[in-house]
């Protein structure tokens, strides 16, 4: 599926710079792309847009197919004449530019949508229905929204009936249009600015590889309308059992998500209709999609929804290649990255080898002493997407500080890790330099950040989500750097420009 050498960077929507309290797809993330450009990279690596949960977290997230309304620039609604430049005051951020403000950004944003709402023309109200009559997800969730705007945020499982059920809430829409209708207005605006974006990457030789949660949030637009394709109780709403991995890397306990878990042969029923159009919607967003913990399609850790902990699940088997086959039938050859970290098993080996997708490798995870691991680099495949760490991963700086002396002298004799490059750079040459088709380092560790630039801690709530780039860190120094090493390793972008000199 990676059939070219190349390179990329990972770094969420969020944390670019902007002057409305997180990153927003604007005139900052089009400098990002070209700066991305110029350092030789192929590829920019997005966390999922899909609107966060309170903490900011992309992967709990009510709505699969929707993009958050955090993101859309509020610059772009003075362009489309529905608000003045001297309505943007109250958008603008006055706080930390290190870290981002989720709950500012979600109660500013919201007030200058429904300034600019109250401003539509007939002409753009008719793109509107347009937009969402071409998006099959766009009815059940707009009314999703309107109705749990009018039940005080409430999850739906606890909504008067009939709005409980989708299927007789539809039949009572009408109660419901006005806010309906600003609900597709702000899908409309975000899609619109980020197929922008998206082109405007495209145009610079730079793909967008976008990332998609395997499960889907119990609180959710998705299950709303969909209970039957998951494990509910139909009558009381209770979930059966619920999402989580056993114990591992990142916790000893193992981490319950707490997701509903899909029912898999009622799914198989309608030939995986719901994971067909969830993968196309995708690739409308993205050139390539990574699936989250992949592994759950070939088996998945089955929790009682009563557990404390995910330590007493068992192991279910997945659909398998089955599903991949109704998604080619349907979409034909996917680029899909299956990220198959955590416990494996041969299984997962097995459908990755049927549906030939490429896996992933972690250079942190590599250094076991007398442990010839599959994530160090000699030991890649070509046909893998290979990390110095993801966003769930500590930095690199961050990592060095807490491995073992064992792992770290394994570490430094292995890369030739030394105090002149730096331990990052040691690390970011090792993935660089390796087989791997796609390498992919996070902005991070890029610019050698501690624990403070830290993404996502697993198993931890709030605190997550945070870091965001300054303006004036992406200096014409690392510039350069960057751009000799995919330069040097086979990995430049095609329409990177030669650096010129600076000062």
């Amino acid at each position: 599926m990676l059939n070219t050498r190349a390179s990329g960077v990972l770094m969420h929507l969020s944390s670019l710079p902007s002057p409305y309290g997180i990153g927003v797809m604007g005139e900052e993330t089009k400098r990002f792309i070209r700066q991305i450009k110029d350092m030789g990279f192929s590829y920019w690596q997005v966390l999922p847009l899909n609107p966060p949960d309170f903490y900011g977290s992309p992967y709990a997230s009510n709505a699969a197919f929707a993009i958050s309304y955090l993101f859309i620039d509020p610059r772009g609604l003075v362009r489309d004449r529905l608000v003045k430049e001297d309505e943007l005051s109250r958008s603008l951020y006055h706080g930390s530019p290190y870290t981002a403000d989720f709950e500012f950004a979600a109660n500013s944003r919201l007030e200058l949508l429904k300034l600019a709402y109250s401003r539509i023309s007939p002409e753009m109200h008719k793109k509107i229905e347009e937009f969402c009559n071409a998006h099959h997800w766009c009815e059940a969730y707009t009314l999703y929204g309107a109705a749990k705007e009018r039940f005080g945020g409430k999850p739906w499982y606890e909504w008067d009936e009939p709005f409980a059920r989708y299927e007789t809430a539809v039949q009572h829409a009408d109660e419901l249009k006005a806010a309906q209708d600003f609900f597709k207005f702000v899908q409309y605006t975000a899609f619109t600015q980020w197929r922008e974006i998206k082109q405007y990457a495209n145009e610079n030789g730079v793909k967008i590889l976008g990332d998609m949660p395997i499960y889907v949030s119990f609180d959710s637009a998705d299950v709303w309308e969909n209970r039957h394709l998951f494990e509910i109780d139909d009558r009381t709403f209770i979930r059966k059992r619920v999402s989580g991995v056993p114990p591992d890397y990142f916790s000893e306990d193992g981490q319950l998500w707490g997701n509903p878990l899909y029912d898999w042969v009622a799914m198989e029923k309608d030939n995986y209709r719901w994971w067909c159009e969830r993968i196309r919607a995708a690739l409308q967003l993205y050139d390539t999609v990574r699936i989250d913990h992949f592994r759950a399609f070939a088996s998945y850790w089955a929790v009682p929804a009563d557990s404390d902990t995910a330590k007493n699940g068992v192991w279910e088997k997945g659909p398998g290649k089955a599903l991949f086959d109704a998604v080619e039938n349907e979409l034909g050859e996917v680029p899909i990255v299956a990220e198959d970290l955590g416990v494996f098993g041969e299984d997962v080996v097995k459908l990755l080898e049927d549906t030939k997708f490429p896996g992933m490798r972690v250079i942190q995870f590599g250094f076991e002493p007398d442990a010839d691991s599959t994530h160090l680099p000699h030991n890649y495949p070509r046909n893998c997407l290979a990390y110095v760490g993801t966003h769930d991963n500590e930095t690199v700086m961050q990592w060095w500080k807490k491995i073992s002396r064992a792992d770290a002298s394994y570490a430094r004799n292995y890369l030739g890790l030394n105090p002149r490059e730096g331990v990052n750079w040691g690390m970011i040459r090792g993935g660089m330099s390796s087989v791997a088709e796609l390498f992919v380092a996070q902005m991070q560790d890029f610019l050698g950040l501690g624990g403070e630039a830290r993404t996502n801690e697993p198993g931890t709530v709030g605190g997550n989500w945070r870091w965001r780039l300054c303006p004036g860190q992406l200096t014409d120094k690392l510039r350069d750097k960057i751009y000799e090493c995919t330069r040097m390793y086979g990995r430049l972008n095609p329409q990177s420009p030669e650096p010129k000199p600076h000062k």
